[in-house]
Formats: C-alpha cells, sequence, structure tokens
C-alpha cells in the first residue's frame, strides 16, 4: 500500500470517528503539498465541513490532531483556510529510500505465467516507399506502449502488418519496369525501401504530366485521371497480381525484397523489433472468407450490384463496404483477416491499435464489425489514436517526394548530436569508441524523447536542432545527469565506499531531500497511469521533473565531501535510486542512457 492510499484510509477513519460520516477511501482528495508551505500532502477539508458544523480551519484542525495522535505517519500539521498540511515522518521516507535502493525492478509489476495478453499493432508500413517521419512517431509509440504494458505486467506481443499489395505497390512496380533500366540496390548504391520509394514518386511526376497533356486535348481532369495510360497499366498489373501472373509476382517478390531489408535496417537503427508481422496479401482472403461467413448468419447483406455491406446505423453510424461488386476486398476486410490470423495465432486478452487519428472513424467501425463476427475483444479494442508530426515547413508528402526520410533524419540526429557535444566539451575524456556510442545515444534520445514527451494525442512539430540541448526538457539533459550521476558513484567506489542499508537513527535529512524520495517513490504510480492511459508522455515528464529535481539537490548539497559518513552514505543511495529510476523509465521509452559523457 502506498502513502496516498494509507493516508486516504486514515483520514476516512477520521472523518468517521470525529464526525459519524462515512466516505470511501479513494474519495478523498489528496494532492502533493505546494512547495511554498510546510508539509508534505495536502489533504481537502472542504467536502467534510457540513458533517463537522465548523469552519474548513476548525475541521482541518480536528483532522491533524486526530491524525497525528492516533498514527505514526504524521510528525506534524498545518491548516491553510480548507487545506490540511501533512508533514510525514522522515523514518518513513528514509525506510521508502531504502525500499527503493534494494528493488531492481522498482517500478515494474512482474509478468506471471497466468498475466492476461495484450497485442499491440504498430508501424504499418507500406511497401512502396521508405519509412518517413510520421512512421517514426508510430514506431516510438508503439514500442514504448509495449514496454510500458509490460512492466504494468502484462504478456504483450509486438505485431506489424505490412500494406504489400494494391494499386499503390504496382505503381512503383511499373515505373521501375519502364524507367529503371534494371537499377537494384547493389548497383545504385540505395536501400531497397529507397530505390523503391524513388520509383513511386517518379510515377507520380510521370502520371501527372500524362494528365496535364490529355487535359490540354480538352479533356476534364477527373477523366484524364481515370484514362491516364499509366494508370490503366497499372490497374492491369493490380489484376494480374490477384491473377497469380508469374512474371507479375517475381517482380513483386523481388521489389518488395529489397524493401523489407531496407526496413530491417531502419528498425534497427530505430530500435524496435517485432514478435509476429502479418501481410496484408496472405490477410484479405482471410477477411473475404470471414465476410462471407458473416453474410451466411446474417450479420451483412448483399446488394443487387452484388457488393457486401454492413449496416450500422443501429450502432449510430452508417453502412459500410465490405466487399465490392467485383469481389475485390476494401481495408476493413484485410483488417478482419488479420484479426482472424492473430486470434488463431494468439489467446488476446487486448488488441491495440497504434495508427494515426485520420483513422478514427475505421477503427470504430471494426470494433463493431469484429464483435459482430464474435471476436470476443472486437468491442473493446483500443484504437491509440495518436495526432499527426510536421516540421517547421509543414505537411510531408509522400507522392511528391517532400518526406523526411527516417534514415536521413537518424542519421542528422547522431550529426547534430556529435558537433553539439563537441562543441560543448562533454566529450573531451572520452575514447573514440565511447564518442561514438556516446554520440548515437543521444541523437537517437534527443529524437524519441522529443516525439515522446509530447501527449501522443496532440499533433506535433518536429524540431530537430531544438531537441539537442543540454538543458531544458530534453533528451541530451536527462541523459547527461545520469552520467553525472554515474560518475560520483564511481568515484565512491574507487574511494571503497559500500553502499549498504540504512540506519534511520543516524541520519537527519532536509526537506528537499525527503521531497526527492518522496518524487522517487511515485514512480510505480506514473508507471501504472502510463498503461491506463496508453501514455509515454507521462513517464518522460516525470523523468524530467525527477533530473530537474536531482540537479537542484546536487547543486545544494554536497556528496562526496560530506564529512558526516552516515549523511554521505545516505546521498549515495538517494543518488545511485534516482539514477536507477532515470534508466528504468528511459528504457520504458526505448532511450539508453550512457554511464559516463
Amino acid at each position: 500500500m502506498n502513502l496516498e492510499t494509507k493516508l486516504e484510509t486514515l483520514v476516512a477513519k477520521a472523518v468517521e470517528s470525529l464526525y459519524g460520516l462515512k466516505i470511501v477511501p479513494n474519495q478523498i482528495q489528496l494532492q502533493k503539498t505546494k512547495r511554498e508551505f510546510e508539509g508534505d500532502l495536502t489533504v481537502v477539508i472542504f467536502p467534510f465541513v457540513k458533517a463537522a458544523r465548523k469552519s474548513p480551519e476548525q475541521t482541518g484542525q480536528e483532522i491533524g490532531a486526530y491524525l497525528q495522535e492516533n498514527n505514526p505517519l504524521v510528525s506534524s500539521f498545518n491548516v491553510i483556510k480548507g487545506f490540511l498540511n501533512l508533514s510525514i515522518r522522515q523514518n518513513y521516507w528514509l525506510e521508502t529510500l531504502n525500499e527503493i535502493h534494494e528493488n531492481n525492478e522498482f517500478g515494474k509489476t512482474v509478468v506471471t505465467d497466468d498475466a492476461k495478453l495484450m497485442m499491440i499493432e504498430y508501424s504499418s508500413p507500406n511497401t512502396n516507399k521508405p519509412l518517413h517521419l510520421g512512421h517514426i512517431r508510430n514506431n516510438l509509440l508503439g514500442h514504448s506502449i509495449a514496454e510500458i504494458q509490460k512492466a504494468n505486467g502484462w504478456k504483450v506481443v509486438k505485431t506489424n502488418i505490412v500494406n504489400d499489395r494494391g494499386i499503390h505497390i504496382c505503381k512503383s512496380m511499373l515505373a521501375w519496369k519502364l524507367f529503371g533500366n534494371g537499377e537494384t540496390p547493389e548497383s545504385t548504391g540505395l536501400k531497397g525501401d529507397h530505390l523503391v520509394g524513388k520509383y513511386y514518386v517518379v510515377f507520380d511526376k510521370a502520371y501527372k504530366a500524362e494528365i496535364a497533356t490529355l487535359m490540354e486535348k480538352g479533356i476534364t481532369e477527373e477523366d484524364a485521371k481515370k484514362t491516364a495510360p499509366l494508370i490503366l497499366e497499372a490497374q492491369k498489373m493490380l489484376l494480374a497480381w490477384e491473377n497469380n501472373d508469374a512474371d507479375v509476382r517475381h517482380l513483386w517478390e523481388t521489389m518488395n525484397g529489397w524493401v523489407y531489408a531496407g526496413f530491417d535496417k531502419t528498425y534497427k537503427q530505430l530500435g524496435v523489433s517485432f514478435d509476429k508481422i502479418y501481410y496484408e496479401s496472405e490477410t484479405y482472403l482471410e477477411g473475404k472468407e470471414k465476410v462471407e461467413k458473416g453474410l451466411a448468419s446474417g450479420a451483412f447483406y448483399h446488394r443487387e450490384d452484388g457488393s457486401v455491406w454492413a449496416n450500422l446505423t443501429g450502432d449510430g453510424l452508417d453502412e459500410k463496404l465490405l466487399l465490392r461488386a467485383d469481389g475485390t476486398s476494401v481495408y476493413m476486410t484485410q483488417d478482419i483477416g488479420t484479426a482472424k490470423l492473430r486470434y488463431d495465432d494468439y489467446p488476446i486478452n487486448k488488441m491495440v491499435y497504434v495508427v494515426g487519428n485520420e483513422q478514427n472513424y475505421h477503427f470504430q467501425v471494426l470494433a463493431i464489425l469484429l464483435d459482430k463476427l464474435d471476436f470476443e475483444w472486437g468491442k473493446d479494442l483500443v484504437h491509440f489514436s495518436y495526432g499527426m508530426v510536421e516540421l517547421p515547413e509543414g505537411k510531408m508528402k509522400s507522392r511528391e517526394g517532400t518526406v523526411v526520410d527516417a534514415d536521413d533524419l537518424m542519421d542528422e540526429m547522431i550529426q547534430i548530436a556529435r558537433e553539439t557535444s563537441k562543441e560543448l566539451g562533454k566529450l573531451n575524456n572520452c575514447t573514440p569508441v565511447e564518442i561514438e556510442t556516446i554520440v548515437r545515444m543521444v541523437g537517437l534520445g534527443s529524437l524519441k524523447y522529443y516525439i515522446l514527451k509530447v501527449d501522443p494525442r496532440k499533433s506535433m512539430t518536429f524540431n530537430p536542432k531544438e531537441s539537442i540541448d543540454f538543458n531544458g526538457n530534453t533528451g541530451p539533459f536527462i541523459q547527461y545527469t545520469h552520467a553525472r550521476i554515474k560518475s560520483v558513484l564511481r568515484k565512491a567506489n574507487e574511494q571503497g565506499i559500500v553502499f549498504k542499508h540504512l540506519d534511520n537513527k543516524q541520519i537527519a535529512i532536509t526537506k528537499k531531500e525527503c521531497y526527492l524520495i518522496q518524487l522517487l517513490s511515485e514512480f510505480p504510480s506514473v508507471v501504472k497511469l502510463a498503461g491506463e492511459e496508453f501514455s509515454p508522455a507521462l513517464i518522460a515528464n516525470y523523468i524530467y521533473e525527477l533530473v530537474k529535481e536531482f540537479n537542484q539537490f546536487y547543486h545544494d548539497f554536497t556528496i562526496l565531501k560530506e564529512e558526516n559518513p552516515h549523511l554521505k552514505q545516505f546521498r549515495l543511495v538517494l543518488s545511485e535510486s534516482t539514477a536507477s529510476v532515470i534508466k528504468t523509465g528511459m528504457g520504458l521509452l526505448g532511450i539508453d542512457v550512457p554511464e559516463r559523457m
């Protein structure tokens, strides 16, 4: 039971004993005491005034006196208007620090054999282009959410659905066939996904030129888009693919192979991975079969043209197309098929889709359809809907080749980290190998933290240079603080100091030190809330507040030069516990922290 829960229970008993009012402990309003007042935690008194029939100040005084007399936790109290500020005994904070220091998994819940299973889908790339900045936000959120849910005791399976079929894939294939002159990743030196993405842009430029030519001949833009030779040829290629044409399938397999090799390099650099990858080319037929079964059960219906629809008006939505009149599938069909395969493969208790907020309606519909098709987790699926990420210049467009490539961005971040660290002299005492390791950590850590510290449901603007700053709410500020603590601990080890269980009777600590312990003790609650709200930003901003507080402590107090050996021991244990929580918290964000800088 944490401190807040203990105090809520004690206050509930006090109110019942003093005023005969029974209340549920978790209804009590408890908050951190403001820094300008004496105390650790504050109870809001106003809800009890009516039962007490006294002023808020008198009520607060009576409850405070009761708590101080009846529980050893409370050392003193004061009342400011309707707020009861409670000071917690020093020995409680020291015992808490001992518990934190001695728990290697502090903040995490052990995953047991009978734990429930959560499947998390993220990334979901198309094989006609490389990953870009938007994919980076998706992958970082998906990976971090998976780590946070594991820390909350879930078994987690990380999955990826690759959109490897469709007209957009055929556009790249056709452009390469017409204009590629047999180029390969090996002959060009390009990553495979970059090479294929190049031809997606080539197709779009050539297609637009054809549209312009047709419009000059008096054809409307709408008709020109439909009748341009390139788009007709791409549609013909898609039909050939669906009919298993050997040449088209061979080209498709070859170019997708190039893309997958490129994706793997990007994922490795970004530090994300998957337990299982599904492919749309293998799931859409399963979806068609599942829709046919829904049709037979009466869940769906045919229209006169032979298309299959779901009537969702009873659920407050509209009617949704599931199969076209020619029998071809839509995205919804694919998602149903993927769900079916996943349900066959894993005993899923909760399904989470990490997909941008432009797909909100799609997942509303999917949840209802999966429920109609008897998926146990269907109605309760989670669409983790996140906002778009843009650059200071505005939105990115794949077809026009104006996206920020993920590989280029990561390389740029590492280079900026190298230049910034050199300018500030942060790596003067490091070997060349250490420098390369650290600048990679700092560069990628800057990128990850800058993206993950933002409320995921909000759109954001990413500014590379702002993200690499050794001051303020940034990854490097946190990483440097961790390295600073580790430097102090190394010096302590060199002096032969052994960190041991603290003796409460031999130490007198300050309010600032108590506050830092209090902040450390909140880490498990932050992890729990981040899991409930699917929000890595809660972890990121907690770690920033912890680091700010530690830096103030580091500035105000001596550690290794402290003459009192018991106080020195305490401050080293406090520092080591802080470093441990920083490392664990940043690990939940997928960010490494250096041992030295």
